[in-house]
């Protein structure tokens, strides 16, 4: 844990910016320079946890790959367990699955069904949310292991792109650490 954590500015300093990635147009937001710094990444791990503990969460999921590395922190910090939300294959067991939509096509994510017990209350922690589809994918999958989600908190919101609104819409509350326009 750092002495104190850097302010939001400074976090969202740390994100760099790459134009025309992965096409023209789009302003790449990439975290690599925030969670290479120490600071910045013990920092954006404080916020969502003061967070997270706020929402009273009794279990963190994250999904396959970014929200691993925030989620796990997360639950670490606030000494609960941790739900990786994976991709389709990757567990050694019997799994519950969800199908979803994205621009491009369609994906499933999976998760050990016995890794949330009923009613639990569950916060969903990511990178960044775009136009949400992984995120509800998430909310709904937890919701037949039979978690309650109402959060989710993400260090990146990039609002243009309507995904806060989508969760909304689901029932999910957001909470994030910095915003980007545009896109």
């Amino acid at each position: 844990m750092i002495p104190s954590p850097l302010s939001l500015t400074e976090l969202k300093a740390l994100v760099r910016t790459v134009p025309d990635f992965p096409k023209p147009g789009i302003q790449f937001r990439d975290i690599t320079t925030l969670i290479g710094d120490g600071a910045g990444l013990s920092s954006s791990i404080h916020h969502l946890a003061k967070i997270a503990r706020a929402k009273g969460a009794q279990k963190i999921a994250g999904m396959e790959a970014r929200g691993f590395i925030f989620g796990a922190a997360v639950a670490v910090q606030l000494g609960i367990g941790f739900v990786p939300v994976r991709k389709p294959g990757k567990l050694p067991i019997k799994t519950i699955g969800i199908d979803y939509t994205l621009e491009y096509g369609t994906d499933r994510l999976e998760i050990d069904p016995d890794a949330i017990a009923d009613g639990e209350r569950v916060v969903i922690v990511d990178d960044l949310i775009a136009t949400g589809g992984t995120a509800i994918a998430s909310a709904k999958l937890l919701r037949m292991a039979g978690a309650l989600v109402e959060d989710a908190v993400f260090v990146i919101d990039l609002p243009d792109l309507g995904g806060t609104d989508r969760l909304h819409e689901e029932g999910v509350t957001v909470s994030t650490l910095i915003d980007f326009e545009g896109q």
